[in-house]
């Protein structure tokens, strides 16, 4: 029999497909102690994206996060995403920062790093990888699934196959972020990575967008791969993964073994379920069939940011022509596989083509540095007409000249104040300085999981108040106990609080 490993997505890729990347640390922390005892290969963590919300949105400590998930972790690989020319953001980041960024991770126990590169501009994935490997760390370069007219089963095999011949790669994994793999053509992709990569393991990681995720994971097991990609079921399906408790009897069925504590289980999807109810969070429910999901391919991860945006701005009604435009804008630049960046690329140009009701007359920087090549080798021509309105304007030509800044790392110190700390110095770097002076400002971050009682309180006396018959409540947990009663001797009038002794202890 064939055992089967696992790795957790609940705290990286389930909320950020469900939440956003809004997950702050008390919100896990109930959830950390089982997490850990689950039996996971590695439980992938963090990243870039979510360092950038909590600084941005909370002025939560994205450092001191890491740090409280890691010590709550300490029996786990953990694993942080990276893609191999920048880190936070969607500019070209100088790899002197890039490097930092590796080294300072594995300093706070995040050593395990999947690598991708949409573009597959694998002499820089490969340069990634010997910085991990010299740090000390683990790299998983990654084959980032698209389907597009260009990147057919040989082609995917042939990276797949040169990946696996790079020194200290473990294992390497295919993702299909927008949930668009269909199991008939799993059934030839997957047997062909897994031909092209000899024995060297293999992962599988597929969103569940259209619904389809299981079986395609169904077609990985047959094709060799052994490692499967799942979340904690509120984290899971829709635009997350599939749940780790659905893949178990689908292991069974087909006489596969794991070492997974299903005991584990309930409480971390507790956890999350009444986090979801506090947060106002969606948890996640089976998708159901949605043919246009082929057509625009929204990744899940992206799939959650792009709402939360749309909704800060008051747009969200406008997601259905968002949604409708984003094919014809793919089209037109090239068919990049959807994925980080390039799905924001493509998603963020389709939105202002929606607004201004002008195509292409709005341009984002990081369009017109992809057009021009800069973010590497495009895998198709951009549509000569869109190509030709992007770059006539002087922006365009402003960054038509431009050249990626290869400064060294003193130089870099040399703008910050003397004696800042790597992870200060990668903030910000990478950052605002108000971003980072808030943060500070701010202090500590909150782990403790607790909320006040105090609408409890309020609620129980007015449940005392409306139900004139009662006398008398009580409340009763290991460790706590809370008790309401009327006070006789004032009596109550109809519409007026009791004035009920409260004993807490």
């Amino acid at each position: 029999m064939t055992h089967i490993d696992f790795v957790d997505q609940t705290l990286r890729d389930g909320q950020q497909s469900l939440w956003g990347m809004k997950m702050r640390a008390y919100e896990a922390a109930d959830a950390l102690p089982h997490l850990d005892r689950t039996g996971f290969k590695v439980i992938d963590l963090t990243g870039a994206g979510m360092f950038t919300v909590l600084l941005r949105s909370f002025a939560d400590d994205p450092w001191a996060t890491t740090d409280f998930l890691v010590k709550n972790l300490p029996n786990n690989t953990i694993r942080s995403g990276l893609r191999t020319i920048s880190v936070i953001g969607f500019a070209h980041t100088p790899e002197v920062i890039i490097d930092l960024w590796v080294k300072t991770m594995i300093k706070h126990r995040v050593t395990s790093f999947w690598l991708y590169d949409c573009l597959f501009d694998l002499p820089t994935m490969h340069r990634l990888v010997e910085v991990v490997r010299k740090e000390g760390g683990i790299p998983v370069p990654a084959i980032m699934y698209g389907l597009t007219g260009v990147h057919d089963d040989a082609f995917f095999a042939r990276q797949a196959a040169e990946m696996a011949t790079w020194e200290g790669v473990e294992s390497i994994y295919l993702e299909d972020a927008a949930g668009v793999l269909k199991p008939e053509r799993a059934a030839t992709l997957l047997p062909a990575i897994r031909a092209a990569t000899g024995t060297i393991p293999l992962e599988l990681h597929c969103h569940n967008t259209t619904g389809l995720a299981q079986l395609n994971y169904i077609e990985g097991l047959k094709a060799g791969f052994e490692i499967l990609h799942t979340c904690s079921r509120p984290m899971a399906n829709g635009p997350s993964l599939p749940s780790t408790e659905g893949m178990l009897p689908i292991l069974a069925e087909l006489g596969f073994t794991h070492s997974l504590d299903v005991d584990a289980m309930p409480p971390v999807a507790e956890n999350f379920v009444r986090m979801a109810a506090e947060g106002g969070y969606e948890t996640g429910v089976q998708a159901e069939y949605d043919p246009r999901i082929y057509h625009h391919q929204l990744p899940g991860g992206m799939t959650g940011t792009l709402k939360a945006q749309l909704t800060q701005h008051k747009m969200m009604d406008r997601l259905p022509e968002v949604l409708e435009a984003i094919p014809q804008v793919r089209e037109e630049l090239g068919q990049p596989i959807m994925a980080t960046p390039f799905s924001q690329f493509v998603g963020i140009q389709a939105v202002l083509n929606v607004v201004t009701g002008d195509r292409y007359a709005m341009v984002p920087d990081e369009v017109i540095h992809y057009t021009l090549g800069h973010y590497g080798p495009l895998p198709k021509d951009v549509d000569p007409a869109v190509k030709d309105r992007i770059l006539s304007s002087p922006r365009a030509a402003e960054i038509a000249r431009w050249v990626r800044p290869d400064p060294t790392l003193a130089e870099i110190r040399s703008k910050f104040a003397a004696g800042i700390s790597d992870e200060e110095l990668l903030l910000r770097f990478m950052c605002s300085d108000e971003e980072v002076d808030a943060m500070q400002a701010k202090g500590p971050i909150r782990t403790d999981p607790r909320r006040s009682a105090n609408h409890i309180v309020r609620e129980l006396a007015d449940l005392i108040a409306e139900k004139r018959q009662v006398t008398s409540l009580a409340v009763t947990t290991p460790g706590f106990s809370l008790s309401l009663g009327r006070n006789c001797a004032t009596g109550l009038r109809r519409g007026r609080r009791p004035k009920a002794p409260l004993a807490v202890t």
